[in-house]
Parts: structure tokens; C-alpha cells; sequence
């Protein structure tokens, strides 16, 4: 299915926009599956404020909604995505997957002005549906917003409440247009290897261990990854623990969609220079 990534700060009205867009899609006689976060965290008994200062508790929620998207995502419908998917590589991961699957994809970014997403916060009648001031600010502060020159974020389409989503060229976007054809990056590749795992391991291992090194002994922007002297890497943003995040989140999605094992290499360099954007 067409996949629909809504992305925003807390408050911004997210779910009113899925619920909107939902209503549109079905009023045109198409299936439309909504997954969301919010549902996610009641059905796991977790509490908001306690949830989003918990970063393992984030990464399992995560998991679950990129696996629920990558299960019911086929050509013909809609599936779409209610959460804060503040994190661009979270969303490029997203764009991976529905690229494999040969799916077009688009984004809403639901913009607020953070006093007014405050308001609307205080506002709630539920206690259990309010940010306590230290993670609604930290949220916030966290977001990496959609840009639409990024690939994995385009097409972007920007709304604040007040305005009316363009939703006929959503509709467009997604059913016009065709689906970006999947790379060697997005393509599932046989495990023809019984070493693959290992493989993919060791390498991932080696080039992170090299960019680790260089940044432990401050190397400048951009440094040479160790092995692969045609390839470079801009690491002045990067810390080690990202790093090793973006490795086991590469491996996670490798096992999912095993490239050849020749291009490993090449592919992980790519998807950390995407990701450290």
C-alpha cells in the first residue's frame, strides 16, 4: 500500500490529520489501515512521559510500528503512520522499505507554533494524555524536521491547523506518481551465503571500529573508511554511541532485506552518510 508517514511535535494534531485523511481515503473506495503509536503504547501499558525518557522502551515501540507498516504495505491502498517519527533515520528506514516493496510513499509534517502545542496539551482532559513540561520540551527539542530536498522525505507536505490539507494531491502523489525502483540498497537479495550474518557483522564491525578510531584521535570532517580508500565519511557530528546505533539498525534491516555481500560495504557507507546527515 501506499505508505503515509505523519510526522510533528507533540500536540501538533497528527491524529486529527490521519483521522482526516483516512475518512478521505475511504470515501473513495480504498482500504486504509492507520498505525499508531499512541495504540502501541496503551496496548504495552506505557505511560507517555515515562515511555519517551525510556530509550529502550522507544526503540521496541518503534519496532513494532516499522514492522506492522512493512507487513500490510502492498501496491493497491493506504497504510498510515500516526507518530512522532521525530528521528530522520527512523523515517529513512521507513523510505527503504516501502521502496522494496514498491510502494510509493509521502510525507505530512504537521507544523505548530510549540506554545500553541503546549496549550493544546494543557488543555487535554485525560491527565494520562499530557506531556509533563520536561518531555514535551525534550521532544521538541529532539525533532529533526522533514526536508523535502531529502528523498526519503519527499513528496513533503507541510500544514499548520489553521490551513486545509491538500489532500487530492496526496491522493496524487501517491497513485499517479510511480514508485522510486528499488537499488541494491532496498533490493532482497537470497541469502545465498551461510556466512552472511557473520559477514555482515565483521564488516559493519570494521568500518565503524575505524570511524571510532578516527574520531577518538580527531580526525578533521570528513575522514577515509578503513578498507575502502574510494569512500569517506563526514563524522564531526557523528558520537561513537550513534555510531553503533546506526551499525545494529543497518544489520536489523539487512537481515529483513539481505543485500549481496560484496556490496556491504559500500551500502552501509551510504546508509551512514544518509543517516548522519
Amino acid at each position: 500500500m501506499p505508505l503515509v508517514v505523519i510526522t510533528g511535535i507533540p500536540c501538533s494534531g497528527k491524529t486529527t490529520r490521519a483521522k482526516e485523511l483516512k475518512q478521505f481515503f475511504e470515501d473513495r473506495g480504498k482500504e486504509v489501515h492507520v498505525v499508531s503509536e499512541n495504540e502501541q503504547l496503551v496496548k504495552a501499558n506505557f505511560q507517555k512521559n515515562q515511555f519517551y525518557a525510556d530509550s529502550s522502551r522507544e526503540k521496541h515501540i518503534r519496532s513494532l510500528l516499522k514492522s506492522e507498516v512493512l507487513k500490510l504495505i502492498t501496491p493497491n491502498n493506504v497504510v498510515i503512520l500516526d507518530a512522532l517519527n521525530y528521528i530522520k533515520g527512523y523515517r529513512y528506514e521507513l523510505y527503504c522499505g516501502s521502496k522494496a516493496n514498491k510502494n510509493t510513499q509521502c510525507t505530512v509534517h504537521v507544523e505548530i507554533n510549540r506554545d500553541e502545542a503546549w496549550n493544546f496539551n494543557q488543555s487535554r482532559t485525560e491527565e494520562s494524555e499530557k506531556y509533563n513540561k520536561e518531555t514535551f520540551d525534550a521532544l521538541v527539542q529532539r525533532y529533526e524536521e522533514p526536508d523535502g530536498k531529502n528523498r526519503w522525505d519527499s513528496p513533503l507536505f507541510t500544514i499548520f491547523p489553521e490551513q486545509d490539507l491538500n489532500k487530492d494531491a496526496i491522493m496524487s502523489a501517491l497513485f499517479d506518481e510511480a514508485p522510486a525502483p528499488p537499488n541494491m540498497s532496498t533490493q532482497n537479495a537470497p541469502l545465498n551465503s551461510t556466512n552472511f550474518l557473520y559477514d555482515l557483522d565483521q564488516v559493519t564491525k570494521k568500518i565503524v571500529d575505524g570511524l571510532v578510531q578516527s574520531k577518538n584521535m580527531g580526525v578533521g570532517r570528513v575522514t577515509k573508511v578503513a578498507g575502502l580508500p574510494d569512500l569517506s565519511l563526514d563524522i564531526s557530528n557523528a558520537t561513537v554511541q550513534q555510531l553503533m546505533v546506526l551499525r545494529r539498525q543497518y544489520i536489523t534491516y539487512c537481515k529483513l532485506n539481505p543485500p549481496d555481500s560484496k556490496n556491504i560495504p559500500q551500502l552501509f557507507v551510504q546508509y551512514l552518510s544518509a543517516s548522519l546527515q
